[in-house]
């Protein structure tokens, strides 16, 4: 394989290379440059590449993860959720009926030019 496909490769192995580009600090050719010169030297691409693998988890530590979820805690934040989400709708959801509306309509028809009840 030639320097530029073990680049390619380096690149698709490292997708943060792609930010620096696209925010227009580095170039794909700034990149080569640099790996032409010092190849993978990790210390000339630490500040390229985040070292920090915190978002990343082996299937052993997920499990102990979702293990460590207390599922009472969470069904008592949805019961909350529930209870405040009805509060919410009977406030909004407090409509008149129609039936109320035409109840509450004058029964007689009032002349037009009279404005009030005299």
């Amino acid at each position: 394989m030639d320097k530029k496909e073990s680049f390619k490769e380096f690149a698709k192995q490292h997708p943060e290379l792609i930010e620096h580009v696209k925010n227009n600090n580095m170039t794909w050719q700034k990149f080569y440059e640099i790996y032409d010169i010092y190849g993978e030297d990790e210390n000339v691409w630490e500040k390229y590449i985040r070292k920090d693998n915190n978002n990343v988890f082996t299937a052993d530590e997920l499990r102990t993860k979702i293990k460590s979820i207390d599922m009472n805690s969470i069904q008592d934040h949805i019961k909350t959720a529930q209870k405040a989400l009805s509060i919410v709708s009977e406030l909004t959801g407090s409509k008149v009926s129609s039936k109320e509306i035409t109840n509450n309509l004058p029964k007689v028809p009032r002349p037009i030019n009279k404005f009030f009840e005299d």
